[in-house]
This record gives C-alpha cells, sequence and structure tokens, in this order.
C-alpha cells in the first residue's frame, strides 16, 4: 500500500509539472497589442579580428531598433533583432544565416564589415529570397556575386580607395608610393587595387616604387621595413592596405623604425585598435578614408553620438556604428513604404531607396544596381584621436 501510495505522488508530481511547463524554457511572448513583432537578423563578428569593427556596428543596429520601437515601431509592430555572432569565421557565418532564414524566419538580415563574410552568408539568404544589407562589406562587385536580394549601405572599396588616391596625390603633395597589402583578405586586395589605379592615373604609370605583401595575423613587418628601407628612392607616401586587428601593428613597427613618411589607408584603420597597439606611432603622419567623421557639425551626426553615449556610457568607437545605425534605419524605412513584411516586398522598395539622408550619407540605389554613391570623409591620426580633415565625393 505505501509502494502505490508513492507511485500515486510520483504521477502527480509528474502531472503538475507538465501542466505548468516544468522542464522546458518556454519563448518569451513576442505579442504587440497590434501583431506578432517584425523579425530582423543581424550577424556580426563579435569575436575574433573583426570585433572591432562588428561589435560597435551591431551596438549602433541595436539603438536605431530601440529608437524606433520607443516611437511606436512600424505600422505599430516593435522590431526584434535577432543576432547571431559570426565569430570572424566563415562557416559560422554561414551557418547564423540558415538559422535566421530557417528557424527564426527573419524578414530581413544586416550585418558584417568585411566582404568575406559577407560572401558567405550572403548566398544563403539570397537562395531563401531574403534581403541582406551589409552595414560595413565595401566590397563594390558583393551584390553582382551574391544576387538581387544583397545591398550596400556603405560606399565600395573603388570610392574610399580613389578618395585616399586623390587626398594623397592633392593635399599631401605625394607623387610615389609604397603598397603593403594583405594577401588575406578580399577586401585589402581590393582595396589596394584600387589604390593603385587611381593614384597612376594621377601621378603616372611610375608613382608605384614597390608593392610588397603580408597576411593577416602576422606580428612581424620588420622583412618587409628593410625592404622599403632598402629602396633606391624612398616613396613620398605609404599605402598600408590592412584590416583592423593588424594596422595598429604595423605603423607602431614602421614608426620605430624610424620610418616617418606619410600613412595612409581605408576605412580598415577606422578602429580604436589603430591607437591602442600603435601608440605614438599612430599620431604620426597617419591618414585614412572612411565612411563619417563623427566630430563633424551635422545635426544628424551630433544627435546620433549623443545618443549612442546615453545607451552606452561611451563615444561611439568609430564610423561602423554609424553604419550600422544607418542599416536598421533603412531596412526599416523599406519595410513601411512595402506596406507588409513580405520579403519579396522588402527587397523591391530597398531597390527604389531614393535620397534617404543617413547619419553616414544620402543613401540611393540607381536602377540596378545595389552599391550607393556617397561622399568619403579623410581622417588623421592627432593625439590619439580621429580628426576630420575633409570630405569627397569621388
Amino acid at each position: 500500500m505505501k509502494k502505490l501510495w508513492v507511485l500515486f505522488v510520483v504521477v502527480l508530481m509528474t502531472l503538475c509539472l507538465a501542466g505548468c511547463g516544468g522542464g522546458e524554457s518556454k519563448a518569451p511572448d513576442t505579442k504587440t497589442a497590434d501583431g506578432e513583432t517584425i523579425k530582423v537578423g543581424a550577424i556580426y563578428n563579435i569575436t575574433g579580428a573583426q570585433s572591432s569593427l562588428d561589435a560597435p556596428s551591431l551596438n549602433g543596429f541595436k539603438l536605431a531598433a530601440k529608437e524606433i520601437n520607443e516611437a511606436g515601431g512600424i505600422d505599430g509592430k516593435q522590431i526584434e533583432v535577432i543576432s547571431m555572432d559570426g565569430k570572424t569565421d566563415q562557416t559560422a557565418a554561414t551557418n547564423a544565416a540558415s538559422k535566421l532564414v530557417d528557424v527564426d524566419k527573419v524578414v530581413a538580415i544586416a550585418g558584417f564589415s568585411d566582404s568575406n563574410y559577407a560572401l558567405a552568408a550572403g548566398p544563403i539568404a539570397q537562395n531563401a529570397g531574403v534581403p541582406f544589407v551589409t552595414s560595413g562589406a565595401t566590397l563594390p562587385s558583393l551584390p553582382e556575386q551574391v544576387g538581387d536580394y544583397f545591398f550596400l549601405a556603405p560606399f565600395g572599396d573603388d570610392a574610399q580607395a580613389y578618395v585616399a588616391a586623390e587626398y594623397a596625390a592633392k593635399d599631401l603633395n605625394t607623387k610615389t608610393a609604397y603598397v603593403l597589402k594583405d594577401t588575406a583578405m578580399d577586401f585589402t586586395m581590393n582595396l589596394a587595387a584600387f589604390f593603385v589605379e587611381r593614384f597612376k592615373e594621377l601621378n603616372g604609370d611610375g608613382a608605384i616604387l614597390l608593392e610588397d605583401t603580408f597576411k593577416t595575423g602576422d606580428q612581424d613587418y620588420s622583412a618587409q621595413i628593410n625592404r622599403l628601407k632598402a629602396m633606391a628612392t624612398a616613396p613620398d607616401l605609404l599605402f598600408i592596405s590592412s584590416g583592423p586587428s593588424d594596422c595598429g601593428l604595423i605603423v607602431k613597427q614602421l614608426r620605430a623604425a624610424g620610418v616617418n613618411t606619410p600613412v595612409i589607408s581605408g576605412d580598415g584603420f577606422d578602429t580604436p585598435l589603430l591607437i591602442e597597439l600603435g601608440g605614438e606611432g599612430a599620431n604620426v603622419e597617419t591618414y585614412f578614408s572612411t565612411h563619417t567623421s563623427l566630430t563633424r557639425d551635422s545635426e544628424k551626426v551630433k544627435n546620433f553620438v549623443e545618443s549612442y553615449k546615453t545607451e552606452y556610457g561611451t563615444d561611439p568607437e568609430n564610423a561602423f556604428t554609424a553604419l550600422g545605425y544607418d542599416t536598421m534605419y533603412l531596412i526599416a524605412d523599406a519595410i513601411k513604404r512595402a506596406g507588409n513584411t513580405d520579403p519579396k516586398a522588402i527587397r523591391d522598395a530597398l531597390a527604389a531607396t531614393q535620397n534617404f539622408e543617413a547619419v553616414t550619407g544620402t543613401i540611393s540605389y540607381e536602377p540596378g544596381k545595389r552599391v550607393p554613391k556617397k561622399s568619403v570623409a579623410v581622417l588623421k591620426v592627432e593625439n590619439g584621436e580621429f580628426v576630420f580633415m575633409k570630405e569627397i565625393t569621388p
């Protein structure tokens, strides 16, 4: 009888737990008064070599979503950002995109500040018919490589490389250059190629005195520096085509070796790591082209900087914060104009975007093209700060 009583108690407890959902974590209720939330995916490399660009960009993206929701959402529906860590790994990026489209059923995806990872995740969204807007990957051929559901919020590498070349030639009055490029990244290879093309157009075929190489993660640049110092004719300029994890160390070693020639690069230098790892060497004639200056006298820029500081307790780390912010607003604008959350309708609305005023400039897509023509900012490192020098529209 005692055994039967124990069995009865166990069965009763099991039924109670089942009725209360014991043993399973129930998903939070995502309903609002006006219906379900609008799910938007975000894949950023929060860990790994790209984190100094991607983590701030995701912060900007989430800040924009919060502002939109506090203002009433999109037609009464709240945005739900589902973020995934791409881990600076192409397989992880692909898996994240698959989960977002197959499991989470997002209506659009944003992310990445490097083209290698956008190329890994983009085709997944393309095959599923889900719009993908990269906030920071700048390879201008990305939309053609991935497909008609893929868009750039930033300008292309051709634009920023051309501006770097023009600023170097016209404002720094340089006639010859040494080029050092990372061969492990599509971004750095293309950036260098575009710079060389434009610099030669401005200064002649003999303007590039030497092109040298390295690979992401190299720690010792003494061989490249020795070749540079051994050149019969010293160049007027150094163009360093690197990603965020290497730029500071390269500049530091150049300056420590007594090379004080002006350095210019693209937005891979737009990272706190340039100053943190470059030290005092970064303050010596170091320039780069990027998406905006966060110290510009612009109401839109000032409002963004203040909002970011209020939300995160720090000034925006770089222009990639603003790119993430702009990308969320760009997607929200397309959803609103589409009038529904059908991914194809959102894609069509994105393609029709004209004169969208963003923190990083005006975004318009020409028919059949999904890379906007935007102005490019040139910044200089002074006393450990990024100082605005000039804005150029290539």
